[in-house]
């Protein structure tokens, strides 16, 4: 089982987020008050707290939110999913797997303040197909898609 270590929001896509304690996640929307939130395939962003610290190794004051990834999760093999796998946080959401990484645009203001977006590679995107409300602390648990 793992957990959620940050959740991230901004009103503007292709910024850094800011750091919440808790959230509400509407189904097939997203986080309520971010903009990545709407009607596509990309409600959700998550990325490894253990993928963030290797970063933190050589920039130790990079914040949550410096990859504009909403939710950072630590203790789950984010690494090893597939996209149909399921994500249930807490008792009543359940994300499901879309993609896995993304094309960094040129120019990303990410990459200039971290001098590397580790999302393309490391970032793994959801839709919400079960929402609720979310805090830091809350048990995170990966289902893998039946093959």
């Amino acid at each position: 089982m793992g957990r959620i270590e940050a959740i991230c929001v901004s009103p503007a896509k292709g910024t850094v987020k800011t750091r919440v304690e808790s959230a509400e996640l509407r189904t097939e929307h997203g986080i309520v008050g971010d903009a990545h939130a709407g009607s596509w395939h990309r409600q959700v962003s998550l990325l490894p707290a253990e993928s963030i610290a290797k970063v933190r190794d050589l920039m130790p004051d990079l914040a949550d939110g410096a990859f504009a990834e909403n939710l950072v999760t630590s203790g789950i093999a984010l690494g090893q999913v597939t996209v149909g796998d399921r994500v249930r946080i807490g008792a009543e959401v359940e994300l499901e797997i879309t993609q896995i990484g993304k094309e960094c645009h040129q120019g990303c203001a990410i990459r200039q303040i971290t001098g590397d977006c580790i999302m393309p590679r490391e970032g793994v995107f959801c839709r919400v197909l079960a929402g609720g409300h979310v805090d830091v602390g809350a048990d995170v648990n990966l289902e893998r898609a039946e093959a």
